[in-house]
């Protein structure tokens, strides 16, 4: 019993006042961990204090950030499923700036060649090389003048036990085709086209296999780990087949079973025949050192060189093949580290603009996307638990990529080595429980879908929100801005930001509802959210 005559059981049952905060922020749909910085007026030199969202995309992480980053990407999806007019991307004409860096690097370029032809030395010019192509990116150019180094040449014969795959000149059409009914109207439709892994082995309808022992999880961890360059195969040899630039929206989620599988919004038609023709067709090989062999295990590992930057035999000190030659060393007779196709099993379909079949469908390419892989499906059973770390264990030694520091198990020492590496131990995304093997982006989007980049949708949402409540638009160069850290004497704790950032949200619903209510006593539109979708 206290002095206020409560007992702590009483008091532990009061709520907590930062909790509090942070459901009343969720509850209007502020953000969690805004973060503060410094806008300072060029020219009047005026300061202030302004709180942004993280912008992170995982409920888990920051519910309302994840939310608004959902409904940006619904929106991105919906703008160019069905876009009956050729997006307009026209970049813009070179600098003067920009022409002198590309015209000093083509001189260089020249001197360069001309001494490797005798024999000379080339390491002054290639430094200056070095310092031109960073000018170049300097000046705003995209890409490279050169690849960083010469593509390793494969062999680009089909393998015999994949289908053939007739080809087509590619156009640079990307709208589908119109149809035109009896009546004479014209629709153009498009699909809705879903893509899974082959069969590891035979699943319940938990997901979990019959048999783990017999499952083949080598297998679907290494589908897992390729599934990104599978698909990318796959609309490399769609557009080949259709004969135009092909155009699509694909979500990335895992299904039940764990193994990925991918939802695309394609635009324009194909028939069912045509995309079994092309699925069976596509395939991808992984041409990588072979790693059936196990040289280093346990305590005996490869040790690291200071002097030469090299991994050695801890018995033999020799220094273990690099990346670059254990490349070299896979010859025209050798079989791919691994050859990964889809499953025969598909699902598309035909989808109308503006249908309800549209918004069901795209709420489907976005309906798991504030999730990290691994909580798309918890395992609430045992069989499930076991399920997934069977295939985090089968994930631990797989190398995930050149640079994975299981290449050192199998005595290849990984591209651009550095100490510390140590097989089973690799930090990259692939191995982590949550990523289930893949570890690519979980939005794929072609370059002429809409015409807009993510940054383009925001803007438009931003400047939709400005004119409903009659903001004047802000010139961004008159501003500079920089982050306030927690040293700063005007940083402000998580809290006073939550408190803050409640009360702008607050301001702005306010707004917003009297400028509704406004254009419906004017009998105007009234202004919703942009890209409205039903809930």
């Amino acid at each position: 019993m206290t002095a206020a005559g409560t007992t702590r059981a009483e008091r532990m049952a009061l709520p907590l006042a930062r909790t509090v905060v942070k459901d009343l922020a969720a509850e209007h749909g502020a953000c969690l961990r805004p973060v503060q910085l410094r806008r300072t007026d060029i020219d009047t030199g005026h300061v202030e204090q302004v709180l942004i969202p993280c912008g992170h995309t995982l409920t888990s992480v920051c519910p309302a950030c994840a939310e608004r980053a959902r409904i940006l990407r619904a929106a991105q999806c919906r703008e160019g499923w069905h876009l009956d007019h050729e997006p307009v991307i026209n970049p813009d004409p070179a600098t003067e700036d920009q022409r002198a860096a590309v015209t000093g690097r083509a001189g260089a370029q020249v001197d360069r060649d001309a001494l490797a032809r005798e024999g000379l030395d080339t390491s002054e010019l290639d430094q200056r090389i070095g310092e031109l192509d960073q000018q170049i990116t300097d000046t705003g150019l995209r890409g490279h003048v050169l690849p960083a180094r010469p593509r390793r040449q494969r062999s680009t014969r089909r393998r015999q036990d994949a289908a053939s795959l007739p080809r087509r000149p590619v156009s640079a059409r990307t709208v589908g085709k119109t149809y035109t009914a009896p009546d004479g109207k014209t629709f153009r439709p498009s699909l809705f086209v879903t893509l899974t892994c082959p069969s590891y082995g035979r699943v319940g309808e938990d997901g979990a296999p019959a048999d783990p022992d017999t499952y083949d999880y080598a297998r679907a961890a290494r589908d897992a780990l390729h599934f990104a360059a599978l698909f990318d195969r796959f609309i490399q040899n769609l557009r080949r087949f259709v004969g135009y630039d092909l155009q699509y929206f694909a979500a990335i989620e895992p299904q039940r079973r764990l193994a990925p599988h991918v939802h695309l919004a394609i635009r324009g038609t194909i028939s069912r025949a045509e995309l079994r023709e092309v699925i069976a067709a596509t395939y991808h090989q992984v041409w990588w050192p072979s790693i059936e062999i196990v040289r280093y295990d346990g305590d005996r590992l490869p040790v690291w060189d200071e002097q030469t930057s090299t991994f050695l035999d801890p018995d033999t000190g020799e220094i273990l093949p690099t990346w670059d030659q254990a490349l070299d060393a896979i010859t025209g007779q050798d079989e791919p580290h691994h050859v990964t196709r889809f499953g025969a099993r598909f699902d598309a379909q035909g989808v109308l603009a503006g249908s309800r079949d549209a918004s069901r469908c795209i709420g489907y390419l976005t309906k798991y996307l504030t999730k990290h892989l691994g909580e798309c499906h918890q395992a609430v059973t045992d069989t499930q638990a076991d399920h997934a770390a069977r295939l985090a264990d089968a994930l631990r030694y797989e190398p995930c990529s050149p640079t994975c520091a299981n290449w050192l198990r199998y005595g290849i020492q990984p591209k651009n080595p550095r100490p510390g590496q140590r097989p089973g131990a690799c930090k990259g995304k692939a191995h982590r429980r949550e990523y289930l093997g893949y570890a690519g982006r979980r939005v794929l989007i072609s370059r002429k879908w809409s015409g807009k980049t993510l940054a383009d949708h925001r803007a438009d949402r931003r400047t939709w929100l400005t004119s409903a409540l009659g903001l004047p638009a802000t010139d961004p160069a008159r501003y500079s801005w920089e982050p306030v850290k927690p040293g700063d004497p005007d940083h402000m704790p998580n809290g006073q930001r939550l408190l803050h950032v409640i009360a702008d949200r607050i301001q702005w619903h306010t707004a917003l509802e009297m400028a509704r209510r406004r254009a419906a006593e004017a009998d105007l539109p009234q202004p919703g959210r942009p890209h409205d979708e039903p809930t």
